[in-house]
Formats: C-alpha cells, sequence, structure tokens
C-alpha cells in the first residue's frame, strides 16, 4: 500500500437506535480500511456530551480504531471542559478535536460588545479555540486537531483573519487542522499558500464531505458559508428523485476532487460520513485503499 493516501472519518453520535444500527455498520464497514483515526461529534453547542462520550467508550472497547472525540468549549466552565478531557485521558484517549462551538442566539448581541454573556454561553468558560487547546495541553500530551476554513469562517471576517486564528491555534498547542467541507479546491489550495506564507507548517487535511442529499448539503453551506459552485448544482439538478444517479455522480463528485488534491501533493483526507458508508468506501477505493483483512490475504 505504498504511496497509498491516509484516511480519517467523521462519525455522529445516534439519538435512536435505528441511528445507532447504521452508525455500528458504516463502522464495520470502513474499519477495515485503517483510517489513521475517527472523530465522533459533540454538537456545536455541546448537546450530545452523553451520547458523544457513550459512542466513543463503545469505540474503544469494541474496535482497535483509533478514536478522536470532538470537544467543545460553549457552554460549559473551564473546569467541565477540562475535567471531560481529564477522563478521556484516563480512558486511554489520546487524540481530541478541538472547536470553539457554535454561540447560540445568532441575532443576540455579542458578548464582547455588551459585557453579558449571550444566553447559553458560560461566563466561567472558554472563549475561544485557541484557549481550549491551550487548556487541553496544559492537563496532558493530546494529539490535538482544530478546524480550518478555506473560505473563511463566517464570523471570522474573511479568510485572512481565519489563518491569523488557526495560527494561534497552533501556536497554543495544536498539531493539526481539519478543513470545514469545500468544492471549490483552488480556495483550499490557495488556503494552504497563505498558511504557509503565515509560518503554518501542520498538516492542513481537506474535508471532503460525499453529497448524499443536495438540499441537506446547501443547508450545511449556508450555515458554515461553505460555497457551492454553479457546475456542482447543475450536476444535481433534477435528481432529487433519482437516488441511484445522485450517488454516482456524487461518487464522480468526490473522487475527482480527491485526485486533483492528489497531484497538488495531498495525501491525507477527512471524511464527513454522516454515518453512512457506501459513497465514502468507494471513494477510498478509488484511492487504491483496500481492507486489510483482503490484502493479508491476498499475500498470502
Amino acid at each position: 500500500m505504498n504511496n497509498v493516501a491516509a484516511v480519517s472519518f467523521e462519525f455522529f453520535p445516534p439519538s435512536d437506535d435505528a441511528m445507532g444500527r447504521q452508525l455500528w455498520a458504516a463502522i464495520g464497514r470502513l474499519a477495515p480500511l485503517q483510517p489513521k483515526f475517527v472523530s465522533v461529534t459533540y454538537g456545536a453547542d455541546g448537546s450530545t456530551r452523553s451520547r458523544t462520550h457513550d459512542c466513543v467508550m463503545r469505540m474503544l472497547r469494541e474496535t482497535d480504531l483509533c478514536v478522536a472525540p470532538h470537544l467543545t468549549c460553549i457552554g460549559a466552565s473551564q473546569d467541565e471542559v477540562l475535567g471531560i478531557a481529564q477522563d478521556y485521558w484516563r480512558q486511554g484517549i489520546r487524540h481530541i478535536v478541538a472547536l470553539r462551538g457554535d454561540l447560540p442566539g445568532a441575532d443576540a448581541p455579542d458578548a464582547a460588545a455588551t459585557g453579558v454573556a449571550r444566553p447559553g454561553v458560560n461566563a466561567s468558560g472558554f472563549a475561544h479555540a485557541s484557549e481550549l487547546v491551550k487548556g487541553l495541553a496544559g492537563i496532558a500530551d493530546f494529539d490535538i486537531a482544530v478546524a480550518a476554513y478555506p473560505e473563511g469562517h463566517p464570523e471570522s471576517g474573511g479568510v485572512a483573519a481565519d489563518v491569523e486564528n488557526l495560527k494561534r491555534k497552533i501556536d497554543a498547542g495544536a498539531s493539526r487542522a481539519i478543513t470545514q467541507f469545500f468544492f471549490d479546491t483552488d480556495a483550499f489550495l490557495r488556503y494552504r499558500d497563505r498558511c504557509a506564507a503565515a509560518g503554518i507548517h501542520i498538516d492542513i487535511v481537506p474535508g471532503i464531505l460525499p453529497i448524499t442529499r443536495f438540499p441537506q448539503l446547501l443547508r450545511f453551506a449556508d450555515r458554515c458559508g461553505a460555497s457551492i459552485p454553479d457546475w456542482l448544482r447543475r450536476r444535481f439538478d433534477g435528481l432529487d428523485d433519482d437516488a441511484d444517479t445522485r450517488r454516482m455522480i456524487a461518487a464522480h463528485v468526490a473522487i475527482e476532487q480527491v485526485h486533483r488534491l492528489q497531484e497538488h501533493g495531498v495525501n491525507e483526507f477527512h471524511f464527513y460520513t454522516l454515518n453512512r458508508a457506501e459513497l465514502t468506501y468507494a471513494i477510498c477505493h478509488a484511492m487504491g485503499l483496500r481492507p486489510r483483512a483482503l490484502e493479508e490475504a491476498q499475500v498470502a
């Protein structure tokens, strides 16, 4: 498997039994591809804390995967957040994805302007992801991943400001960055160049979102500020009731994106699986990844 790209997968904790079965079917399908790690989301406001913890613990018990739980700091005190991290360390977790999380009440006045925290924001908590990273680095030797935004975070004020913020997170102790999903590959490459010019030399791993439902993608993009190119809209036009063709188009789009990034020296990818294996598995197969059991059988 020389020169085959490294991959990681993101999952989210299930909210009911049916979603739980779907999650574990996806893990069973994707785990043999030997991901570098798998991450488990935490809810932007910490709302899935117990479900995330339960999901992470089960992965540790029942798989050989390297698990990287998400940890957000909105809505909790510093002691609460670091207490969760210390418990993870005691359980054997060595990787964390550190995120600020979404501020509640997008229309509420900013705490910095009013001196009063928004509802759901803990005044004794970490205000920024860089502060969270510094706190985590101070309690244990975690491998800490943080978020990056090739097209700029909606609150950052633009790409330049986002690069500066990423630099603060790295200086605080982050060891890698995972980007928001994107479809404008040139935007990612420009962002990578700006990061290098700013003295950022850690891995910037592109986040790849296989498209399962286009209206859902539009909602995701609207919330995070990712652009949807016209060519992508045209490819999915008229396919709302044609799931088979949608899957074929989605696989082609992602494989095309990954191959172009590889042509520019990218050799690690993070897949937002949405707890479904089919598209991610197909894309990884096209990248040359094969299940470990099959590879060992072929060698034997």
